[in-house]
């Protein structure tokens, strides 16, 4: 089934234009954000992967720019259906292959893992994170980021990746570790297991997108103190790759901020709030509780500079 790629995805493209997906109904196709915003150069990037056949995709970027949401968005709109795995230093490949469990006779019957239903139902598999995973667990996936068959060790059956079948990662590295130091846990990976993927650098999106995504998000905020979130978001980021603030506030908790910001901002006058403490107690819940306190009160000084005394959602 083919889907018109302007109407699709709400971007400027030829109306002729169209791209190849499923159809609906399968149970695990994500449920698509209506109010998600596609950025053309990203789209373009994946696409290129997409029609070029490529097995395995890697999205590389600073946390919370949207690289896990822009291949749920996109596997939502074409109907493909989408398995998500979260990696960790003590993921093993047979939680993603999967093992025998009790069933209701009391034996055992082995079942399958969310990476072999993937190959199975020609879905997308996605894991997030991967600059995560022990390199020696990473490196035993290469046949798979290859879309070679698979045999199980536990009953010898030989799982043939369907043809639609893709392996999709993600991570704040590009896996050869992380030299700025911003981001714990972060492992070097296997170069051979690198040079199995496509790789795709995804960072935050730039102004008036943000501005675009605040707006659909949190309509009732004035659309002065949106802009000035979004400058201040870039003001943050900027402190933190030089190392100046432990926190950063991605695209996300920038959205979050202004959610909570337009919905304080209905409450706040009957609980005696001023503007600037709904804002600054918003900014807080979003972000500023999770950084040290004299971090915090730096935050609190780019919010007092950029709002001054014109702080009013």
């Amino acid at each position: 089934m083919n889907y018109e790629i302007r109407s699709t995805f709400n971007i400027d493209a030829p109306k002729s234009v169209t791209i190849k997906g499923r159809t609906p109904g399968h149970p695990a196709v994500p449920q698509q954000d209506i109010q998600y915003i596609f950025r053309q150069s990203t789209l373009s990037d994946l696409f290129t992967w997409y029609l070029l056949g490529e097995h395995s995709l890697y999205l590389t970027g600073p946390t919370g720019c949207g690289k896990s949401s822009v291949i749920i968005e996109v596997a939502a709109r074409l109907n493909i259906p989408l398995w998500n795995v979260v990696a960790h230093s003590r993921l093993e490949t047979p939680e993603l292959i999967g093992g025998y469990r009790l069933n209701a006779g009391g034996g055992m019957d082995f079942v399958h893992g969310p990476l072999i239903i993937a190959m199975k139902e020609g879905g997308w598999f996605l894991i997030d994170e991967i600059d995560l995973l022990d390199p020696s667990t990473a490196a035993g996936l290469n046949g798979i980021a290859e879309g070679r068959p698979i045999t199980i060790p536990e009953t010898g059956e030989v799982v043939t990746a369907h043809p639609d079948f893709r392996f999709i990662a993600t991570a704040n590295s590009n896996g050869a570790g992380d030299a700025t130091g911003l981001y714990q846990g972060i492992m070097r990976q296997n170069l051979a297991f690198l040079d199995r993927f496509y790789m795709i650098e995804v960072g935050y999106p730039d102004q008036d997108i943000e501005k675009k995504i605040l707006t659909e998000v949190a309509p009732s905020v004035g659309s002065d103190i949106r802009d000035r979130m979004v400058a201040i978001a870039n003001e943050i980021r900027a402190l933190f790759v030089k190392g100046e603030t432990e926190v950063t506030l991605s695209t996300r908790t920038l959205t979050r901020w202004a959610r909570i910001t337009a919905f304080q901002g209905r409450a706040a006058a009957s609980q005696g709030m001023s503007n600037g403490e709904t804002l600054t107690k918003a900014f807080d819940r979003a972000l500023g509780f999770r950084a040290e306190p004299d971090t915090r009160t730096a935050l609190h000084a780019v919010l007092q500079r950029h709002f001054g005394d014109r702080r009013s959602p």
